[in-house]
């Protein structure tokens, strides 16, 4: 790498004079030697969401090896970076891809197979027998692969699974292209893969054994799924196995008024207090929904720096409340946002998700101020991936950091015209907006088309199931 190199890199970070060790932190190809770049991604606006908000009118992202290691106006990063793709930014908004806190993938072959339901119904008498009769590793494979056509087309790039056949998840995950904490589910009950929560526990270690280290995009991880499914021993079994590994932990945590009597009957505390005196915070913790934090729990949660999880449409179609976010972020709890399983949302659009967060919360408080489009947008994006542990490598664009990231088309009829880009992308913006998709670097969707999932295939093999399905619930109804 030449002087004059660095000095480029030095000139298009976001921040203006970035420190040298961040310079050297990011390999660039040599523009005096006639090498070329992997990619530069183009945009009439470049959103970065890094601690300032910038956005950059007429801006590029320069990407190799899949680190991002430029970003400023297109004219400077035209002339300082030739590269192999470029994509074209006319009408085109770039931004961080969006982060999915909390889902099971797998379960949009399930979607709307019960609604309209509360909670415990739909768990206990709906989709885990739904689960135990059709669920196996094909079942896991060609829902997943749905799931992330769904999700790419969206814009998201990375996700939090928790779900069965861990394996089979992790080389979809692999095959398609995008990032993904992916849980070994750990239930006390019998489930697809596993017999008890001992076996859960076994098989979730090997899990880890084969996938950690092998895929920079995909980090195994454990799933303990409720304090109503586990009893005490268990969860702390669950966090010393996760300890030995060095990898964090994903819950359902305070989730509904069911959940909170629960465990004031059976632990004699509410349910963060409860993890809280068995330890189980001593380790990262992604926690799911969490609806109904007490006062006193809240601080809880910013000490261990548990990262949340808010899945609005969920909470709401199985009403289970509306969580107290402004409270949560004012205190200095790390949040994110997720959809949740198509069971029970029933999509995997993370826009709806935004929209939904902020209204939710404006007429909860009867405040239109709060919990404005910036801030919505971070939880979906930088504050999202600090929520599962990756703020370091993703959820902004900076120097330095992997290039996971997506063009907005912003040339739709709610579109025109556009005051203000951010609000756009909070208030307005719809998952079929989303024209291109770049993970690590590597482009998975450009301009709608998608370049990693045989669509035709997954569409057809899914319908399949569908129809199984269906078939098997109509003989069990007759």
């Amino acid at each position: 790498m030449t002087n004059i190199t660095r000095c480029f890199i030095t000139l298009f970070a976001i921040s203006g004079l970035m420190a040298c060790e961040a310079e050297q932190a990011a390999p660039v190809a040599d523009a005096a030697d006639d090498d070329r770049i992997d990619l530069i991604v183009l945009g009439d606006h470049v959103v970065t969401m890094d601690a300032a908000a910038t956005v950059i009118e007429k801006g590029a992202v320069a990407i190799d090896d899949g680190v991002i290691l430029a970003v400023g106006p297109a004219d400077e990063i035209g002339a300082a970076y030739d590269a192999e793709q470029t994509l074209d930014g006319g009408n085109r908004i770039v931004m961080p891809g969006l982060v999915n806190g909390h889902s099971h993938a797998a379960m949009t072959l399930l979607r709307g197979v019960a609604d309209d339901l509360a909670l415990m119904d739909w768990l206990n008498n709906y989709i885990f027998p739904a689960e135990v009769e059709f669920v196996d590793a094909e079942f896991v494979r060609i829902g997943t692969e749905l799931a992330c056509w769904e999700m790419i087309r969206g814009g998201t790039t990375t996700f939090v699974d928790m779900y069965y056949y861990p394996d089979v998840i992790a080389e979809v995950v692999d095959s398609c292209g995008m990032r993904a904490l992916i849980s070994a589910t750990v239930i006390d009950q019998r489930s697809p893969d596993a017999e008890s929560a001992v076996d859960s526990i076994e098989k979730g270690s090997s899990f880890i054994e084969r996938w950690q280290g092998k895929n920079s995009r995909i980090t195994p991880i454990f799933g303990p799924h409720a304090n109503y499914t586990l009893n005490a021993e268990q969860l702390q079994a669950t966090r010393a196995a996760a300890v030995k590994y060095g990898v964090p932990i994903s819950i359902h945590l305070a989730e509904s008024p069911y959940e909170f009597q629960y465990s004031q009957d059976t632990f004699g505390k509410t349910s963060i207090e409860f993890f809280e005196s068995i330890g189980f915070f001593e380790g990262p913790t992604i926690a799911a929904h969490v609806v109904w934090p007490t006062e006193a729990e809240i601080p809880i949660l910013v000490q261990r720096k548990v990262g949340v999880i808010h899945n609005p449409t969920s909470n709401m179609k199985i009403a289970s409340g509306i969580a107290p976010i402004t409270d949560m972020l004012k205190a200095g709890v790390r949040i994110g946002l997720g959809t949740d399983g198509a069971a029970s949302n029933n999509d995997l659009d993370m826009w709806e998700e935004m929209r939904l967060a902020t209204l939710l919360q404006k007429v909860e408080q009867m405040n239109p101020e709060v919990l404005p489009a910036e801030t919505v947008l971070r939880m979906a994006t930088s504050g999202g991936a600090t929520a599962i542990g990756l703020g370091d490598k993703i959820g902004s664009l900076e120097v330095g950091k992997r290039a996971d990231l997506i063009q907005v088309a912003f040339e739709d009829v709610h579109h025109v015209p556009t005051y203000d880009v951010i609000s756009h992308l909070v208030y307005v913006n719809d998952e079929q907006d989303v024209a291109s998709v770049v993970v690590d670097g590597q482009v998975l969707m450009r301009e709608h088309e998608m370049l990693t999932i045989d669509t035709e295939r997954v569409a057809a093999e899914a319908t399949e199931v569908g129809a199984r399905i269906k078939r098997a619930l109509q003989e069990r109804n007759q």
